[in-house]
This record gives structure tokens, C-alpha cells and sequence, in this order.
């Protein structure tokens, strides 16, 4: 009876912050983009109920199958086409992990306050140590400065692995006949 009295009476002590709080929760617990951000997990519970009802569904059309009807031998198997069975089993499956990860995933963004690819992308180059807001044109600049680069450097390697090739050969030609073989196509081109 106390607490109805509480509730009733008028305070002249100054209102604790907790009923603000818990408001402020619950508004930012049910604004716009938590609404959002929920829609995929719910879309994926929804999926999961469904897919559910579907893997029920057909373990009891495949239990009914094995029960002898009413005045029907028990010793009657039923006919089974494998082919079938295996496909049915590999959908339902796949239905019930693709809820299962649609579920998971929609809880996961909305835990981790991410409702856009943009919001993703911002908090993992903020993760990463990178400046969250450049913009992709600086990243694609600075990508293409760097693999530029990364030929450049190639292309000197591949010429200069070119080059010492052909110098070992000459080398090796010249100690066993005194020309190089580039020198002896010269000489032939020449005649």
C-alpha cells in the first residue's frame, strides 16, 4: 500500500535520472535505424520459423511412412526412391542454415550498430588505424600509386635478370668456341 502512496503523493525531493534514462533507452532501443538494423534479424527469425515448420513437417510425413497402416502387414516396407530422399534432405538443409546465418547475421549487425555497408566500412578502417573518412577515390589513387610502383620495381628486376642471362651466355660460348653466339647469328646474317 506504501508504494500506491508513493505514486500518488507529490515529491518535494528532485526526480532521480533513472526514468530519463530508461526512456532514452528504450527511444534509442526503437528509433529509426534500430528498427532497421533489427528487420534483417527478424526477417531471419522469420525464415527460421518457416524452414522449421518445413524440416517438421517432412520428418513426420517420413515417420507416417514407416507405420504400418490399420489392418496392413508390418512386414511391408515402404518403397523409397534414394535420389529424391537426397535431394529433399540437402534442401531442407540448406533452408535451415541459410535462416540460421540470416538470423545470425541481423543480430550481429544490430549488436555491433551497423545498418549500412557505409557504417561497416567506417568502423573497420577506424578499427584498422586507417582515416575513416577518405574518400574510396583516394584509396583507389593511392592503391594504383602503390602497385605502380610495385611493376616498376619488376619491370628494373626482369631487365636486369634478362641482361645477366644473356651475359652468362656469351661467357659460356666464348670459352668453348671464342665467339659468342650472338655474334656468330651476326656473322651469318652478314654472308
Amino acid at each position: 500500500m506504501a508504494f500506491l502512496l508513493q505514486r500518488t503523493m507529490p515529491d518535494s525531493q528532485p526526480h532521480n535520472s533513472e526514468p530519463a534514462t530508461n526512456m532514452s533507452a528504450l527511444q534509442s532501443l526503437f528509433n529509426e535505424r534500430s528498427r532497421k538494423q533489427l528487420s534483417l534479424f527478424a526477417a531471419g527469425a522469420g525464415f527460421f520459423a518457416i524452414s522449421a515448420l518445413i524440416t517438421r513437417r517432412s520428418l513426420v510425413r517420413r515417420y507416417k511412412l514407416t507405420q504400418p497402416g490399420y489392418f496392413h502387414p508390418s512386414s511391408h516396407a515402404p518403397e523409397v526412391n534414394g535420389a529424391m530422399e537426397a535431394f529433399e534432405a540437402l534442401n531442407v538443409a540448406t533452408v535451415n542454415v541459410l535462416s540460421v546465418s540470416m538470423m545470425a547475421t541481423g543480430g550481429a549487425l544490430w549488436a555491433f550498430d551497423i545498418s549500412s555497408i557505409d557504417d561497416l566500412r567506417y568502423k573497420m578502417r577506424k578499427q584498422f588505424g586507417i582515416d575513416p573518412d577518405r574518400s574510396e577515390k583516394d584509396v583507389e589513387e593511392e592503391i594504383e600509386e602503390w602497385f605502380a610502383t610495385v611493376l616498376e620495381r619488376k619491370d628494373k628486376k626482369g631487365k636486369k635478370g634478362v641482361e645477366s642471362v644473356t651475359t652468362i651466355l656469351e661467357k659460356i660460348a666464348e670459352k668453348e668456341n671464342g665467339k659468342s653466339p650472338f655474334e656468330k647469328g651476326k656473322d651469318e646474317q652478314d654472308k
